[in-house]
């Protein structure tokens, strides 16, 4: 590469006024963001990975209205929230790195916290759930480390490229099963594609057994067992979709969404239109894939692949409008989000622990019991304890149980929690 043609890093002025408006307006849209990815959690909590897209997994009845809760979760909530908060982690980035070069540091510092969120998530995915994030989020942000001081139209450019090329890969792969089925002479695949399914049911049944017994360690076994040789190819397919929103979050934190530099009307309008767009072109896949009873493939396809395409202006939308909101935001309830947001950290971990509490057979053993809509009702409870105690939490402490951890280890010394 030629080293000559690489943007310089940007050298950035210590934080001001507007970095701490450009910080409260992302921690109230990141709270958003954390109780939004819970909604697309809930199920997989509650009743397996299997049936987190899929409604044949479900081990009790879905419940009425089954199948449109189920086209309205993919409309509204799947893969927005996810998108949205990878879109605050890039910006999030790009603001520690400024702090850590006004001090002196700077990529160095930012790799070490990335390497120890690896290690949280892993941690995570082998101790309380396997629909961990944050390994994809250190690895992405690893990826995406030299871009972090460059300048954000760069940025933006790169991350769109980025997002289109994964589109393509991504969506390519999702329709191959249902293409490979619709070919003549290939019943070698289609045997392979039936037997993949039957896989996945199965490890399902074994997994959801074991949570209903209150196995803890034969879960984590399984887990380790299992799937940790499967966990890269699991963790690497999901970069298609995060190193380039990384980058298109820091960029637009750069242009200006965060503190009020782009004009609030244009701002509004363009936020309305984007998030308006993707749910229109997110409508007609949920469609196709009622219309086709919600088959296996069909909801793998629908999820996983072709909803790539409007997530992205759906979660850039979503940004625009509630970064525009933070920014104005006054009284209890956007005081309660942003906190929220500050223990982002803690509310994602610890959520997978309370559904520990609350699913397996160790505690109160509603694995696999509840249809969509009773779900739904649990995760309003969950919402409430996540708005409830960050509030109570952060008038004494000056961060979150895991986000103090996490600035101790990332500093390599006890850094003070008291206010």
């Amino acid at each position: 590469m030629n080293t000559s043609q690489t943007p310089a890093p940007q050298t950035f002025p210590m934080p001001n006024e507007a970095e701490g408006a450009r910080i409260a307006a992302l921690d109230v849209v990141r709270g958003i963001a954390v109780l939004g990815i819970l909604a697309a959690n809930i199920v997989a909590f509650g009743q397996g990975m299997t049936a987190y897209g899929w409604p044949g997994g479900f081990f009790a009845p879905p419940g009425p209205f089954a199948d449109w809760l189920w086209g309205a979760q993919l409309v509204l909530v799947d893969g927005k929230f996810r998108g949205l908060f990878t879109l605050l982690f890039g910006a999030g980035m790009v603001l520690f790195f400024r702090r850590a070069q006004a001090k002196g540091a700077g990529h160095g510092l930012l790799a070490r916290r990335l390497g120890w969120l690896g290690l949280f998530g892993f941690a995570h995915w082998a101790l309380l759930w396997r629909g961990d994030i944050l390994l994809s989020y250190a690895i992405g942000g690893l990826a995406v480390l030299a871009f972090v001081g460059w300048e954000w139209t760069r940025q933006l450019t790169l991350g769109l490229i980025g997002y289109t090329v994964g589109t393509i890969a991504v969506t390519a792969a999702a329709a191959a099963p249902m293409v490979v089925a619709a070919l003549p002479r290939t019943a070698e695949a289609r045997a392979g594609l039936a037997q993949a399914k039957a896989d996945e049911i199965a490890d399902g049944k074994v997994e959801a057994a074991l949570s209903m017994a209150g196995d803890y360690g034969g879960m984590i076994r399984h887990t380790l067992g299992e799937h940790l040789a499967l966990l890269p190819g699991d963790t690497l397919p999901v970069l298609f979709e995060t190193v380039p929103l990384m980058l298109i979050g820091m960029a637009l934190l750069g242009a200006g969404a965060f503190d009020g530099r782009l004009a609030p009307r244009r701002q509004a309008a363009r936020g309305w239109t984007l998030w308006l767009l993707g749910m229109a072109a997110t409508v007609p896949i949920a469609a196709w894939a009622m219309a086709r009873g919600i088959g296996y493939w069909e909801s793998f396809a629908a999820i996983f692949g072709w909803a790539m395409v409007p997530n992205l202006p759906s979660a850039l939308g979503l940004l625009l409008l509630l970064s525009l909101w933070g920014q104005h935001a006054r009284g209890a309830l956007a005081r309660r989000l942003a906190a929220v947001g500050q223990c982002a950290f803690t509310n994602y971990i610890g959520t997978s622990a309370l559904a520990l509490a609350v699913f397996s057979g160790w505690g109160l053993g509603l694995f696999g019991r509840l249809g969509r809509l009773e779900l739904y009702g649990v995760m309003l409870g969950f919402w409430l304890a996540m708005l409830a105690w960050p509030a109570w939490w952060l008038a004494r402490y000056r961060y979150g149980p895991l986000e103090w951890l996490w600035r101790c280890l990332t500093y390599w010394r006890v850094v003070s929690p008291r206010r």
